[in-house]
């Protein structure tokens, strides 16, 4: 039986600031825009936080009972190491999405209903990753996806439903935020390719090679810089705070560039969450900051 500490684990906490880092950049744009709704905000986070960790226990569970985790180099997974039963992690990953959808429900209920089926194609994206007969995430989808709700989605809602408008600011950081969360997956995925190649998941990674998704990780990492810049001259020039994350994105990318790999990639890992939850935060201190 899983001890606390281990549930705790497979929630892959270093995971959350690509939860975080959305909700502070819109709600940073809706700043600046001179509408935030903090209760809202609040609340977007909830549901953000609350995906995340659906999302990590029930890849937890589909890798798991596929056997693709069985010999993983990466932290603790709950059941390919046996130390939790499958159907306790898929509990747990449906208690999650159940949390999501009734703080969703309040939000759509105070902005606009259509935001139902925002939340209802959410859950969906964060099950098939790794769930059903044929995920996606083995597909070579999974960064797509991710791009589209932990960047797109996740700002430009925040933003939404505290504005109730559609702002291109929100959109620039959105792009900025979605490619730094994917450049996570990447780099996530650039150390699992040999035992993805031998357990048959076909992600990005894996059909690219080695060599090409290294060098999709730098070119992320740049786009989100450039987005940066793009928002900065929508707004104000204090957005550009945001380059603090560029720090640790270079350690990053030195490291990635060098040909890492195996378990030295982990650190790229951590250090690419801390890159987009600077470049979050420096654009949210930036725009309030700027506000009128």
């Amino acid at each position: 039986m899983a001890t606390a500490a281990q549930w705790v684990e497979g929630a892959r906490p270093r995971t959350l600031p690509a939860a975080v880092a959305p909700v502070l950049a819109g709600t940073g744009v809706a700043v600046f825009a001179g509408e935030p709704v903090w209760w809202k905000a609040g609340l977007a986070l909830l549901v953000a936080l609350a995906l995340q960790v659906g999302v990590n226990y029930a890849n937890d569970y589909s890798d798991g009972i596929r056997g693709t985790d069985a010999e993983r180099v990466g932290p603790l997974r709950l059941v390919g190491s046996g130390v939790a039963e499958p159907a306790s992690v898929r509990r747990a990953a449906f208690a999650a999405f159940g949390v999501a959808a009734a703080v969703g429900l309040v939000l759509a209920a105070t902005t606009a209903w259509w935001l139902v089926v925002v939340g209802a194609l959410c859950i969906v994206a964060a099950w098939f990753y790794t769930g059903g007969s044929s995920p996606y995430g083995y597909l070579g989808l999974g960064e797509v996806v991710v791009f589209v709700f932990f960047g797109l989605v996740a700002v430009v809602g925040t933003t939404y439903v505290q504005t109730q408008s559609w702002l291109p600011a929100s959109a620039y950081a959105a792009v900025g935020i979605g490619a730094l969360a994917c450049a996570i997956l990447v780099a996530n995925n650039l150390r699992d390719i040999p035992t993805d190649v031998l357990t048959g998941k076909r992600t990005l990674a894996v059909l690219l090679g080695e060599a090409r998704t290294r060098g999709l990780y730098a070119l992320l990492l740049g786009a989100a810089f450039v987005a940066l810049v793009a928002l900065a001259l929508a707004t104000s020039r204090w957005a550009l705070l945001g380059l603090a994350g560029s720090v640790p994105a270079a350690r990053a990318t030195r490291i990635v560039m060098r040909g890492t790999a195996g378990r030295d990639l982990v650190p790229v890992l951590q250090l690419t969450g801390v890159a987009e939850l600077v470049y979050a935060v420096g654009i949210f201190a930036g725009l309030l900051v700027a506000a009128p």
